[in-house]
């Protein structure tokens, strides 16, 4: 809600999910500045386009299995452009009882080969706030994936670290063994990492954070541990 409060040219927008991707509560709220576009992804990504180059700063709230469908768009629309239109790619992952049409699980393949595109992704809720509103204040497009729902495996960590461009988060250092995790996939390598210790295997946990660009500091780290598990 704070969001929409300090930034007036925010315009949310989904493709019949409003319910699923959470912008609900913000379309009651501010009822003219959240569009819904029905089942027409590729109409939801170039009508945010047309909005960032008239000075809004658009968020298309969308599922990542149907937001494949407005590949084009992302392209030529947005990313050749270099608009500032944001992505809020929800069921990022495997989605349980969604089902086998719900798995988002190709997003990172397909958006980390776009030019001028930031892909980030978060480890909790906090985290997803705290890189939403980095995103907004970007000059060019970014796509922020993030896992259905916001299970955490484990005690959350609090507030995160500040976001900076192309930077990971070490979590813990370790001198036998590297575990680079994006996603949901950082509280479970914590735990992964806490088992090992009790196996005298020192963990090294890095949340990745960004998917494009990498950070290749933290990566060439990591291979001078010697064994990196991603």
């Amino acid at each position: 809600m704070r969001l929409g409060e300090t930034n007036k040219r925010l315009v949310v927008m989904t493709a019949a999910m409003p319910e699923g991707t959470g912008v609900a509560a913000f379309a009651k709220r501010y009822p003219g500045r959240c569009l819904d576009v029905g089942m027409a992804e590729q109409h939801a990504v170039g009508l945010a386009a047309g909005l960032a180059r008239g000075g809004a700063r658009p968020v298309v709230a969308v599922y990542s299995t149907f937001l494949q469908r407005a590949y084009d768009q992302i392209m030529h629309e947005v990313c050749l452009q270099e608009l500032p239109v944001v992505f809020a790619i929800d069921r990022a992952s495997l989605v349980g009882e969604d089902g086998p049409t719900h798995h988002g699980v190709f997003d990172i393949a397909y958006l980390r080969v776009l030019p001028n595109l930031t892909v980030v992704s978060p480890k909790d809720p906090a985290e997803l706030r705290a890189m939403l509103q980095w995103a907004l204040e970007q000059p060019g497009p970014v796509a922020i994936r993030y896992a259905r729902g916001g299970i955490l495996c484990g005690e959350p960590l609090g507030r995160p670290s500040p976001i900076a461009v192309g930077k990971s988060e070490l979590l813990r250092p370790g001198k036998d063994l590297a575990l680079l995790a994006v996603g949901s996939m950082v509280y479970p390598a914590l735990k992964v990492a806490e088992d090992l210790a009790r196996e005298h295997i020192d963990a090294m946990v890095v949340n990745a954070r960004f998917v494009k660009p990498l950070d290749d500091a933290m990566v060439r780290q990591a291979a001078h541990v010697g064994c990196v598990v991603t």
